[in-house]
């Protein structure tokens, strides 16, 4: 998905789930929708914020994959850029004209490197993470070998128990390596707390990130005084943002779900006790069934199954209804209680699904619609880009 394609030689139901122009009604199911209105307004929501507390926002293009969606989010919600989880994923993002792209993880494997190094020759700025000082001469080795820069962060361990370093004496003599370093760029600090983003309870999330504050303010201060500067400090998500910008210390948020919103995101709390997908963010992202079989008469089968979501976080949700729940899924068919019998056959559902980042990696594509008509159909350009 990475070439041009042209969408008027593909064929609706085949290579594409619809026409541009078309009626929703018409969308071929299952397949992903996006509310264009909604999705708008929850990127812009999200620029503003970000400028007004100060802040840049590299939004995570792990979440949707798409060349097309982090376009609109640099276009209408300023965002600086984007961060990813692997190279190939990043390299989609290059060779689709984004400038600014951080690889949000550890680049090890020699062929890897070897990619990432030629990276900013596609004209982007081009930025990693590193946890382990061995992995450094490495990184040297090959921006020097293809005559590129490549940006390092070290990135801390603030409580997600998975990549980084945990003392701030690791991360300066890391970053001392860094800044040694023929062809690297010591640029800062990654300190995402991707282990509380979901916690119900703002005032639990609050206490996580409070410790995650220190952490990193103690690593800040302890690099300005070897004189080395951060100038990211990134980290933050759909679920802590608020904290992180007003820190003091962090400069830089990586927010991605905010976007689309999904069922388990929306279930978390803000600071007055509400679902933070009624009002603070818009569900914009469905997956779009079609009831196919009522042959039992309190329950409806929809063609939205595994195959078409994941359920890691939970069942999906039906978007604007109360009398039919989605209630038990296999590969391709998705159970729908209706006790009342509402639905038919040929009927369309939103499903909200539980987690979004997932459910967008097994689909080709978006469809765009806005007023009831299909305006827009998007890659998904990074789908299989998980190496």
């Amino acid at each position: 998905m990475n070439k041009p394609v042209n969408i008027d030689q593909l064929e609706v139901g085949f290579d594409i789930p619809a026409a541009i122009g078309t009626d929703e009604a018409e969308i071929q199911t299952p397949s992903l929708v996006l509310d264009l209105d909604a999705l708008e307004r929850n990127i812009k929501k999200m620029g503003d914020y970000a400028k007004a507390h100060g802040m840049r926002h590299r939004v995570h293009g792990k979440m949707h994959k798409s060349v097309d969606v982090a376009k609109l989010q640099v276009e209408l919600g300023g965002a600086c850029g984007v961060c990813c989880q692997k190279v190939s994923e990043a390299e989609v993002f290059a060779r689709g004209g984004i400038k600014d792209v951080l690889v949000s993880n550890q680049v090890r494997d020699p062929a890897k490197i070897d990619r990432l190094a030629r990276m900013p020759k596609l004209g982007a700025r081009t930025i990693c993470c590193v946890d382990d000082i061995d992995n450094v001469a490495d990184l040297s080795e090959a921006a020097q070998r293809h005559g590129t820069q490549i940006e390092c962060l070290v990135e801390i361990d603030c409580g997600a128990g998975r990549c980084g370093v945990t003392t701030t004496p690791e991360v300066i003599a890391i970053a001392k390596a860094i800044d040694a370093a023929p062809g690297l760029k010591f640029s800062g600090i990654q300190a995402y707390q991707g282990a509380m983003q979901h916690m119900d309870l703002y005032e639990d999330r609050k206490a996580k990130i409070d410790v995650a504050v220190a952490q990193v303010k103690d690593a800040v201060d302890g690099l300005a005084a070897e004189g080395l500067e951060c100038d990211i400090v990134g980290g933050g998500g759909t679920g802590s943002y608020y904290f992180e910008s007003t820190s003091g210390v962090y400069n830089e948020l990586q927010c991605g779900s905010y976007a689309f919103m999904d069922a388990d995101y929306g279930r978390i709390l803000d600071q007055d006790g509400n679902r933070i997908d009624r009002g603070e963010w818009e569900n914009a992202f469905f997956i779009l069934t079609s009831v196919m079989s009522h042959a039992k008469a309190d329950k409806a089968i929809v063609d939205a199954g595994l195959k078409a979501q994941s359920v890691d976080s939970g069942l999906p949700v039906i978007f604007g209804r109360t009398d039919v729940e989605y209630v038990k899924c296999s590969d391709e068919h998705g159970v729908v209680a209706d006790p009342d019998g509402a639905l038919k056959v040929n009927d369309k559902l939103r499903l909200v699904p539980g987690h979004c980042d997932p459910t967008a990696n097994v689909h080709d594509w978006y469809v765009g619609v806005r007023n009831g008509k299909v305006e827009t159909l998007w890659p998904v350009s990074a789908r299989g880009k998980a190496y």
